[in-house]
């Protein structure tokens, strides 16, 4: 198969189990950092890029700063609502987001759980937009999901490859 074609499948299906869960659930655990996830998991499949460590401590990283830069400076404020431009609250929301992505990059460095998507998830926490510990809890839960998809996913083509190989031999 083509590596445009498998790479897109991939990435597809690793989004179509947490898109099953959350639909199931109810829970909103599809949001658009995980695309990036599955896209370099699809991609590079086998680097490190595709350390589960990396993947989920970026994400947990960049949840624990935006719920910490959501609660410190824009608690109750939202992107969703129409603000006023130059508002208070629309400069606790920037702060906010600033900060989040300043712990976030400065965490992700520091462990050694480098995962860029995870500059997303920190917005998405930090802007209001999912900024409950249960909703940090669900993205963390959903990168957990689409980490073991894609985990079980290489355990099958290494199978099969080594099927092919006996079969061969």
């Amino acid at each position: 198969m083509d590596d445009r074609v498998g790479t897109t499948i991939h990435a597809g299906f690793l989004v179509t189990v947490t898109a099953v869960v959350a639909w199931l659930s109810g829970l909103p655990m599809l949001f658009p950092s995980l695309g990036p996830s599955a896209f370099v998991l699809a991609m590079f499949p086998r680097s490190e890029a595709s350390n589960a460590r990396r993947i989920i401590g970026g994400h947990a990283i960049g949840v624990v700063a935006g719920l910490l830069a959501y609660a410190l400076l824009a608690g109750g404020v939202t992107m969703t609502n129409t603000l006023e431009p130059g508002s208070i609250e629309g400069l606790r929301l920037a702060a906010s987001g600033i900060l989040a992505m300043v712990l976030t990059v400065a965490g992700m460095l520091w462990t050694r759980a480098r995962h860029p998507p995870a500059c997303a998830t920190t917005l998405i926490v930090s802007l209001g937009l999912l900024p409950t510990l249960l909703e940090g809890a669900l993205i963390v839960g959903a990168v957990v999901v689409v980490v073991g998809a894609h985990q079980l996913l290489m355990l099958g083509a290494r199978a099969s490859q080594g099927y092919r190989d006996r079969v061969r031999s």
